[in-house]
């Protein structure tokens, strides 16, 4: 039985935890992070997903200088890019991108271009023609600033947008935005969202005639 069925002019795609599983490097690169500052591996986890990693690190380390907050992101941002090992799709990831070619799609992610590119390489996914990454926004996620550009950008207002997300930031962003959002995976069913569904295998997308986007979500 679908969970829900919906329309959308448009839609905006986080890309970690959302299309591609990257958890295994997100892992590798924080701990060791974590561990070169001193702390606790698990509390490090429980906030980086769906942030610039330099908000992460100022959330952690609130009386650092931002400056080498900023100096460190870069590192770290050089480190995941050239670590695509056990980066692979979130299930049904490629069959949902395959629906929405040619339709009006976004993604905007927290990751700069470079890590986007690797990562949606990586797993073989295509990359949408508008993306909105860690150089578009002067504010990360859970800040709508992102949201609000990739809907600007593909001519739509942010209320006829569904966003699909799977952190706690992305999700606060994204309905900070105005719009609807479908939680992907364990992580998102803790928090708000419109819908959560298990993986993107429980989507099914159809254009209409009138050039809309019809969503029908199912169980697991």
């Amino acid at each position: 039985m679908p969970v829900a069925t919906t329309t959308t002019s448009a839609l905006m795609l986080d890309m970690d935890g959302t299309l591609v599983n990257s958890d295994a490097v997100v892992e590798r690169c924080w701990r060791r992070w974590g561990a070169r500052h001193g702390l606790e591996g698990d509390a490090v986890m429980s906030v980086v997903h769906g942030r610039q990693g330099h908000l992460t690190m100022a959330l952690l380390l609130p009386d650092r200088p931002m400056e080498i907050n900023l100096a460190e992101n870069r590192r770290i941002l050089e480190e995941e890019t050239a670590d695509t090992y056990g980066v692979v799709p979130i299930p049904g990831a490629p069959g949902f991108l395959a629906a929405l070619a040619g339709h009006p799609h976004a993604l905007v992610t927290s990751a700069d271009e470079a890590l986007a590119r690797a990562r949606m390489g990586a797993a073989g996914l295509p990359l949408p023609d508008t993306l909105i990454t860690a150089g578009s926004v002067g504010a990360s996620k859970p800040d709508p600033e992102g949201f609000l550009k990739g809907a600007a950008a593909l001519g739509f207002a942010p209320g006829d947008c569904i966003a699909f997300e799977d952190s706690e930031a992305g999700i606060t962003a994204a309905l900070a935005a105005g719009m609807r959002v479908v939680g992907i995976g364990e992580r998102a069913t803790a928090h708000p969202a419109t819908w959560h569904v298990a993986s993107l295998e429980q989507v099914a997308v159809t254009p209409q005639p009138d050039g809309s986007l019809q969503l029908v979500l199912t169980h697991a």
